[in-house]
């Protein structure tokens, strides 16, 4: 209670508009807890393979890759939440339709790789502004806590959607589960209308590939950027499919489809628990300190590979969820405190695309190759491909250089 108390003196969340964003990102979250679970057992059951749900889930992210730099184009050209409404709303129709396909048994596993694309080109499209607009709703000097609640507010409700899937897939099916997730959509849509923020002075008009281009430029600006990016590529090339498509089959065969529920739950936790951390310990050299927290990412594929072990399971969980929510508010507040506001959309949009662009690749293969290799020893060889990966970074002389931008806290300042 006292840590967040001392967030709330902070003055984040005495901005109404940061509130309504915090509460539709939120009830967003709960419903992206509950999805994926119940996408995989959906697929499942409908008799799909390992093949099959890596193809739908990769479909889903090729989607979301394929658009997310043209969301990032019209968040710096547009109103940044009127993109959020409609993405929202129309996302609350088209998850609708796929539960209702499920519940109504005319469902299969072409339709949820189809209407899945659409999710993702839809979710694409509002992404990188929903991020770019914290720092619009809060002054400069409580940006640091605004990033963290945000993050704390995700990761709880993915706690909670987590465990609800479980529950509601197991009480009433997969399809009720992601009818959750459609109603989130229609009432983060609302919660939306309710941010008021000034408008960010848009750049001067250039073709679509162009504002992309000065994106890049702004990236390769910033060797610190590029390098995380490029470390983000490789951990989701190796990660995506180890917990999209080997987790649920490993860890559901071993110990119970309940017990991958809750080994997505515990890796919550460890968010949950990093972000309360963060809330009271600022580093100065947040990218340094946050990456050597990001080795611990790779206890999770780790303990899998042992996934006999229900405990050892869910300790490389929490340690995975730790470390990584360690890195990702160093990350953010990295990026909101050097990238302009009229760049930062785009900013965000590449950053998605960099960090993403090969997890429809790695949801694809893994299957396959794991089916070769074996599944255990797959998960080995993801774990220690994360950890080099992290630690090459390391190495890199403006990752451990960048330092936080300290703003002093105003006595009084006007928040919208």
């Amino acid at each position: 209670m006292t840590i967040l108390r001392t967030s709330v003196r902070t003055g984040a969340l005495r901005s109404r508009s940061f509130r309504w964003l915090l509460a539709g990102s939120t009830v967003t979250n709960l419903g992206n807890g509950i999805s994926p679970i119940a996408l995989a057992f959906a697929v499942l059951d409908l008799g799909g393979s390992a093949s099959d749900l890596g193809a739908v889930v990769g479909i889903y992210a090729l989607a979301d890759v394929l658009t997310v730099l043209f969301g990032g184009v019209l968040g710096d050209r547009l109103p940044r939440q009127r993109l959020m409404i409609w993405s929202s709303a129309l996302l609350a129709i088209t998850q609708g339709v796929v539960a209702a396909s499920l519940v109504l048994g005319w469902g299969s596993i072409v339709i949820l790789a189809v209407l899945g694309a659409v999710n993702g080109s839809l979710g694409a499209l509002s992404g990188p502004s929903s991020q770019a607009m914290t720092r619009q709703t809060v002054p400069a000097s409580d940006l640091a806590s605004a990033i963290t609640l945000r993050r704390l507010s995700q990761n709880t409700a993915q706690i909670v959607g987590a465990g609800l899937a479980g529950l509601a897939v197991a009480a009433f099916g997969s399809g009720w589960a992601i009818g959750i997730d459609a109603a989130s959509f229609g009432l983060a849509a609302i919660c939306f209308t309710g941010i008021r923020v000034a408008p960010v002075l848009a750049p001067e008009r250039a073709s679509m590939l162009g504002e992309v281009r000065a994106g890049l430029v702004e990236v390769f600006r910033r060797t610190w950027l590029w390098v995380l990016i490029g470390q983000a590529l490789i951990y989701h090339l190796f990660y995506g499919g180890a917990s999209g498509v080997l987790g649920p089959i490993v860890v559901g065969d071993s110990l119970g489809r309940p017990a991958w529920g809750w080994a997505l739950s515990t890796m919550m936790i460890g968010f949950v628990v990093g972000g309360l951390v963060t809330l009271r310990w600022r580093p100065r050299r947040p990218l340094y300190v946050g990456t050597w927290f990001l080795t611990l990412t790779a206890a999770f594929p780790a303990a899998m590979a042992f996934s006999h072990s229900l405990t050892l399971v869910l300790l490389g969980a929490f340690l995975h969820g730790f470390g990584l929510e360690i890195f990702s508010v160093g990350w953010d507040l990295s990026i909101q405190q050097n990238v302009p506001d009229e760049m930062l959309a785009r900013v965000y949009s590449l950053d998605q695309v960099g960090s993403f662009v090969a997890r429809p690749i790695g949801l694809a293969l893994t299957g396959p190759i794991a089916e070769v290799v074996g599944f255990h020893r797959w998960l080995v060889v993801v774990a220690a491909v994360m950890l080099t990966s992290t630690l090459l970074a390391l190495t890199v002389p403006d990752v451990r250089r960048l330092q936080r931008h300290v703003v002093p806290n105003p006595v009084i300042e006007a928040v919208p």
